[in-house]
């Protein structure tokens, strides 16, 4: 049997007021006077009444509900945006559709095309690469309120997010100043065509007029702890090791410093680390790790109320603009010695 459907009409015969009285009510009118409106909402929850959303959203062309495209949701500071913004959007009367294209461009896209289906308001999304975009792109161009939270800032999309470029060249530029040259990295997103915190490092090192060794550059196919920890043993296989390491993100920096325990190696006397996100677990970590911090609030605060505008924009979007937030360098033991 199918679930009975409570309707307005079914509230007014309980309670001998009229439908239109009922539904004033229910939307909480100053029309109604408190009694009434308190008789009328203790029937609707006797009944287990339910609002039609899909019938409201037909009127309004809203329902009042955002999705949400993360690429992993295993990424701690992803989880971290995602629990921010379904709060902060729940404040505004808005509920949160979540999905994970799992760094898979054909998995982005029918999510995305689910949402839509779903007549999702507006998007945020986290897309797999920065600069495969022609599929948000169309969205944009068909006046659909979208927001990127990552950036290329040539794009043609809305984007809040954080300068990874400037990130990086920080990061970089704080191990130069403790008097690092042979100076690795741990990244696998330029093989998306994510390469702004390798233009970031190889900035920093050009200007303090140093040459990059290929054998730096370590991919660690992955983002987990054991890939940072494969990646640092791939890095400082090498005949020269480097005195240094700057990581993506902080779980590859916890994995480069675990094998930095394993092998006997003093951090940072014999070898600095450096991640990327600022994670709880990096001020924890057994060396409490540098890092450069993903300021989760600024994003949240921001995306949502671009989005919100796009939205009350309706049919007439304003010119796309994208804003990058400069972060702020953490510094911990992993690379400066305690005194």
């Amino acid at each position: 049997m199918g679930k009975t459907i409570v309707r307005l009409k079914d509230i007014a015969d309980r309670t001998g007021f009229s439908v239109n009285t009922v539904s004033l009510a229910l939307r909480q009118s100053p029309r109604i006077p408190a009694e009434t409106a308190q008789l009328i909402r203790e029937a609707a929850e006797a009944l287990n009444y339910l609002p039609n959303h899909i019938a409201k959203s037909l009127v309004s062309r809203e329902t009042k509900t955002i999705g949400l495209v993360l690429t992993d949701i295993t990424n701690p500071t992803l989880t971290h945006v995602a629990q921010a913004i379904e709060l902060a959007l729940a404040e505004r009367g808005y509920s949160t559709l979540f999905a994970t294209s799992n760094n898979d461009l054909a998995e982005e896209k029918r999510v995305i095309e689910m949402f839509r289906s779903r007549q999702v308001d507006g998007m945020l999304i986290y897309p797999r690469s920065h600069r495969e975009l022609d599929h948000i792109r169309r969205l944009r161009s068909a006046r659909y309120p979208v927001v990127l939270l990552v950036a290329d800032p040539d794009a043609g999309i809305d984007a809040v997010c954080i300068d990874e470029r400037r990130g990086a060249h920080r990061a970089v530029r704080h191990l130069l100043d403790q008097g690092h040259r042979r100076i690795g990295i741990i990244d696998g997103a330029h093989r998306l065509g994510n390469r702004e915190k390798q233009d970031g490092y190889r900035q920093a090192l050009d200007e303090a007029g140093i040459a990059v060794d290929p054998r730096w550059l370590v991919d660690p196919a992955g983002h987990s702890v054991l890939h940072g920890y494969q990646a640092m043993d791939q890095l400082m296989a090498a005949p020269e090791r480097v005195t240094a390491v700057f990581a993506a993100n902080d779980t590859l920096a916890i994995g480069a410093l675990r094998w930095t325990q394993k092998h006997d190696c003093r951090v940072p006397q014999d070898v600095a680390i450096i991640g990327f996100d600022n994670i709880e677990f990096a001020e924890h970590a057994a060396t409490p790790l540098s890092s450069i911090n993903y300021a989760v609030g600024a994003v949240t605060a921001m995306a949502i109320d671009r989005l919100l505008g796009l939205i009350a924009a309706g049919d007439t979007l304003p010119e796309p603009q994208v804003s990058m937030i400069d972060p702020d360098l953490v510094i911990r033991d992993s690379t400066v010695a305690p005194a």
